[in-house]
């Protein structure tokens, strides 16, 4: 029963882990508008772009693990 309810929380194919994406980013982006009006001027912008560059960093690393994976299953069955 844990398994099943396990697997519920395993990125599967790259519709899911866009839909993880994007949730980041509109996560992200909600914080650095925050960010902008707790400090005004540079320092709110360099937060932005920081929870910005974040979400790219993520986004390009669950990428990477989907397609590492595949391979993984494509390697162990033949």
């Amino acid at each position: 029963m844990l398994k099943k309810i396990g697997r519920l929380f395993v990125i599967k194919t790259r519709f899911e882990a866009c839909l993880i994406i994007y949730a980041l980013g509109v996560g992200a982006m909600a914080r650095g508008m925050i960010y902008l009006d707790q400090y005004p001027g540079i320092g709110g912008k360099l937060l932005l772009a920081a929870c910005s560059g974040s979400v790219f960093l993520a986004g390009a690393k669950i990428f990477d693990c989907l397609r590492y994976e595949k391979a993984a299953r494509a390697a162990a069955d033949g």
